[in-house]
C-alpha cells in the first residue's frame, strides 16, 4: 500500500481515436500500477467533477458555458487542438475535481497524484494545445478560498512553456509559477512565469537538472509556499514526437526524485499531476509517469509528514 493516494477515474480517456495526444495513457497508467503491485486498488480515490463555481474562479463564464454545451466555434477548436465530445467534457471536468482531490488528500498525507490533470495551456477565456480546463488552477484557486493553504508554487516540467499558468497568476500574488522547456517549441507566445528556464535544443540530463534544481530551491526558500504542484511531463523525453531535449528516463526520474526531495524535506506537501507525453512507444510515456509515482513513494518514506522538517 502507498503512504499517499492515487486519484483517478475511468473516464479522464478524452476517447481521442488515433489522435497524438495518447489519452489512453491514463487508463494504461492505473492498470501497470495495479498490475506490478506499486499500488493497490486501496491506493486510489475516485473524484467527482468540479462544481462549475470552482472552474468559475479561473475561467470565464463564456467559456465555461461553451464547454458545457458544446457550443465552440470553429476557431476555439482550431486552437484546442482536439475534437469537442461528451467524453472530452466529461473528462476535464472530472481532471479538475482530481485536482482539487489530490490537493486536499496531499495536505493531509504529503503527496498526492493526480493521474490526469497537468492541463496548463488552457486560458480563462479559451482552451490551448489539447487543454480545455486549467485543472491544477483550478486546485489551487480552491484550496486558497477554503483557507487550506495562502502560497502555492506551480512547478511546470513539461516540455512546452506553461502559458495558461503564466496568464492566470500573472498578476497573483499567491502563486509563484515556475516552468522549464524547450524555447524553441510550443507555443509561440509564452507569457512570462515568475521563473522561465528556457532550455536549448537537445538539452540532455545534467544541462537540465542544472538549470532546474537551484530554480526550485531558490523559489522554495524565498516564496515559502504551503504546497507545490507538480506538473510532470513525460515530453522532455528524447524519443518525444513533439518535444525536441534529449533526457533519458532515468533522468527524468532523478528530475522528479530531486524536487520531491526539496520540497519534503522542508515539510511542504507535493501534488503531482501529469502532462504532455508523446513517444512513439506509448508505454514509454506510461513508465516516465509511473516513474513519477515510484519517485513519490520513494521521497514519501524518505520524509513522512510526520518527520519531515521545516525551512
Amino acid at each position: 500500500m502507498l503512504p499517499f493516494k492515487l486519484i483517478y477515474h475511468p473516464q479522464y480517456d478524452l476517447n481521442l481515436g488515433a489522435h497524438v495526444f495518447p489519452s489512453q495513457k491514463f487508463r494504461l497508467i492505473a492498470e501497470t500500477l495495479l498490475s506490478e503491485k506499486i499500488a493497490t486498488r486501496d491506493d486510489f480515490l475516485e473524484p467527482e467533477k468540479a462544481a462549475d463555481e470552482d472552474l468559475l474562479r479561473v475561467h470565464t463564464p463564456e467559456w465555461v458555458t461553451k464547454l458545457k454545451t458544446g457550443t465552440l466555434t470553429a476557431s476555439d477548436i482550431m486552437k484546442l487542438e482536439i475534437p469537442y465530445s461528451s467524453e472530452l467534457r466529461e473528462a476535464v471536468w472530472l481532471a479538475a475535481g482530481g485536482s482539487i482531490l489530490a490537493g486536499q488528500s496531499a495536505l493531509r498525507d504529503g503527496f498526492a497524484c493526480n493521474i490526469g490533470g497537468g492541463f496548463h495551456h488552457a486560458y480563462p477565456n479559451h482552451g490551448e494545445g489539447f487543454c480545455a480546463i486549467h485543472d491544477v488552477a483550478v486546485a489551487i484557486r480552491r484550496l486558497l478560498h477554503d483557507k487550506s493553504i495562502q502560497r502555492a508554487i506551480v512547478v511546470d516540467t513539461d516540455v512546452h512553456h506553461g502559458n495558461g499558468t503564466a496568464a492566470i497568476f500573472a498578476k497573483d500574488p499567491t502563486v509563484f509559477t515556475l516552468s522549464i522547456h524547450q524555447e524553441n517549441n510550443y507555443p509561440a507566445h509564452k507569457p512570462p512565469s515568475t521563473v522561465d528556464l528556457n532550455m536549448d535544443d537537445r538539452a540532455a540530463d545534467a544541462e537540465y537538472l542544472d538549470a532546474l534544481l537551484p530554480a526550485v530551491e531558490r523559489g522554495l526558500n524565498e516564496f515559502r509556499p504551503d504546497t507545490v504542484f507538480y506538473i510532470g511531463g513525460a515530453d522532455p523525453f528524447c524519443e518525444d514526437q513533439l518535444g525536441g531535449l534529449s533526457l533519458t528516463k532515468k533522468g527524468l526520474l532523478e528530475r522528479d526524485r530531486r524536487v520531491f526531495e526539496q520540497a519534503r524535506k522542508r515539510n511542504i506537501p507535493v501534488v503531482t499531476t501529469l502532462a504532455g507525453g508523446y513517444a512513439r512507444r506509448v508505454e514509454d510515456t506510461v513508465r516516465i509517469h509511473i516513474n513519477t509515482v515510484l519517485a513519490a513513494r520513494e521521497l514519501a518514506a524518505a520524509f513522512p509528514k510526520s518527520a519531515a522538517t521545516t525551512n
